[in-house]
Order: C-alpha cells, then sequence, then structure tokens
C-alpha cells in the first residue's frame, strides 16, 4: 500500500474550533462538549483509512527475544535489525537551544553526508551516496548505527502487505503478537518503520488539514451536536439536521474519492502489471518459435 507523505495536519480543538465559529449561536448554549465529539473525530480518521496515517519510526531494544511495540502502533512497514554503531557525545557549552521536530513527522529531514545537527530524540533513516545509515539521537548521545539486516516475518499479523520483510529470506525471523514483536536473538537493536496512530507528540488526536477533507470532518461534528441537541427535545433544529445529514454525505464521498485517488507509484505499479499480463497472455508462447537457436531455415517450405 502506499501512504500519502504530502498530507498536513491540525489538532482537534483547531477543528472544534471551526466547527464553534459555523455553530455561533449554539456554541453560546454551552451544547458543544468537546468529549463527546473526539469519538466522531476518531471515527472519521478510521473511516479515511490507513492512506492518512502517518508514517513513523524507532528503534526498539529487544530484551530476552522480545520488544515492546509503540502505544500508536498500527502497521509494520518495514523492519531492520541494527548491528554494529558507533557513539558520538556532544557536550553543550554556553546557551543550547535546540528545536525539538515533532515526533510524528514522517521523515527527519537530514543528510548525513552534510553532517547536518539532528533534534534530540529522534530517529533517522538517512542516505549517503549508496549506503544507508540509521542515526539516533538520545539526549547528548549520537548512535550510528552502519550495519543493517533486514527481519523476516513469519506471518502478516499487522504488517503491510508490500512489505519486503515477509518476501526476505534470512536467519533472522520474528513475528507481532500482543503488542509485542518477538525474534530468535536474544538482546539487539529493532529499527522499525510503521503507520501510528494519528497524535502528536503530546497525545492529541491529530486530523487532516486538507480544503476538500475539512468539510467532513466539520460536518461530521455538526450531525452529532444537531442530533445530541433533538434527543435532549429540541424540535427547532430539525431542518438544520436534515441539511447537515445531506451535506455530510456528499462531503464524505468527496473526501473518500480524494484519499482513494492512487498517485504516480501505484499507477505505475498497474502499468507494469498489465504490461506483464499481457505480454504472458499474447507473446510468451511464441518466443520460443522465433528464438534463433532453434529456428532453422531448412524446415520452410
Amino acid at each position: 500500500m502506499n501512504y500519502n507523505y504530502t498530507l498536513k495536519y491540525r489538532s482537534f480543538d483547531s477543528l472544534l474550533e471551526d466547527v464553534r465559529t459555523d455553530l455561533r449561536s449554539i456554541a453560546t448554549d454551552g451544547v458543544i462538549e468537546p468529549a463527546q465529539l473526539i469519538k466522531i473525530a476518531m471515527k472519521v480518521n478510521y473511516d479515511l483509512g490507513l492512506r492518512i496515517q502517518m508514517t513513523k519510526e524507532k528503534v526498539l531494544e529487544i530484551n530476552h527475544g522480545n520488544a515492546r511495540l509503540p502505544e500508536d502502533f498500527q502497521v509494520m512497514n518495514f523492519a531492520l535489525i541494527c548491528g554494529e554503531y558507533s557513539i558520538t557525545t556532544q557536550v553543550p557549552q554556553g546557551t543550547n537551544i535546540q528545536e525539538v521536530v515533532p515526533s510524528y513527522k514522517p521523515w527527519v529531514e537530514s543528510n548525513l553526508c552534510q553532517n547536518t545537527t539532528l533534534p534530540p530524540e529522534s530517529t533517522c533513516l538517512t542516505q549517503c551516496g549508496t549506503t544507508y545509515s540509521l542515526i539516533q539521537v538520545i539526549g547528548t548521545e549520537t548512535r550510528t548505527y552502519n550495519m543493517l539486516t533486514p527481519l523476516r516475518f513469519k506471518n502478516a499479523y499487522m504488517v503491510d502487505c508490500d512489505c519486503p520483510n515477509l518476501n526476505y529470506r534470512g536467519k533472522n525471523e520474528g513475528y507481532i503478537k500482543d503488542g509485542f514483536v518477538f525474534t530468535n536473538l536474544d538482546t539487539g537493536h529493532l529499527y522499525i518503520n510503521y503507520q501510528g496512530s494519528m497524535e502528536n507528540e503530546n497525545g492529541e488526536l491529530l486530523v487532516v488539514d486538507h480544503p476538500m477533507i475539512n468539510e467532513y470532518y466539520e460536518y461530521a461534528l455538526k450531525k452529532r451536536i444537531l442530533e445530541n441537541m433533538l434527543m435532549d427535545g429540541n424540535p427547532t433544529i430539525a431542518n438544520q439536521f436534515q441539511l447537515v445529514s445531506a451535506e455530510l454525505r456528499a462531503a464524505r464521498n468527496n473526501a473518500l474519492s480524494i484519499v482513494n485517488t492512487p498517485n504516480f507509484s501505484e499507477m505505475q505499479k498497474v502499468w507494469a502489471m498489465n504490461r506483464k499480463a499481457m505480454y504472458s497472455k499474447y507473446y510468451d508462447m511464441f518466443k520460443s518459435y522465433f528464438h534463433p537457436t532453434q529456428f532453422n531455415i531448412n524446415n520452410v517450405v
């Protein structure tokens, strides 16, 4: 599955503020309870599917053959066993001001060739030429892993169907169960790239920030607010409820069409698959007759 790395996100509080602005007369009565609307935003996130989920990365420490997965873990993209690493310690001098990059960003923008300093408590898989290096920052300590080996998964439970670890053949194998990843390694470090829950570093709920998708979130919240008012015995907003319900269906269809639109890489895979299928159907059966080593001109009458 291909994921959209260009999506932007915003907090649930920002979404709720826009809804309050649209429902000015209702918001002043105190009928909008954020605790009742968070589950609606989470439902919309799940309805839009895994394509909107954020890509995250982390280094796990394996003890006694297992390591606990992050709390926001959803689906495994790929995993690498970390081998030898070098440690670089930076001694703070004077006033040390560091900007922390949110952990929910899919990739930390850095280039090992340019000796870029990474933010604290971050992990980055970077490329320098034809080689890859994994950089992990823990406080003032920077670990650089230069030996990375794929981990073969025994089954596809909570693993992406396109994960290269499913087809990898090696002696190191593992599987996911009950929030842990179990391996045949007793100790070590495991780098994982996974789809995580839509939360920021503070555990706050995030939603997609897109001009065409925002309406789906807003109308979903508005419908629940008006529905609660109807259940409380307020029949004066029946017309508003019908209007919002109709707009919600249209907004949902537009949001799903945008999210499910294939990107260029997906279209390229479909093209390659169709080309291979047509080759096998119309040409593969005749290629042996026209092979230079098998074609004999004397057999031609």
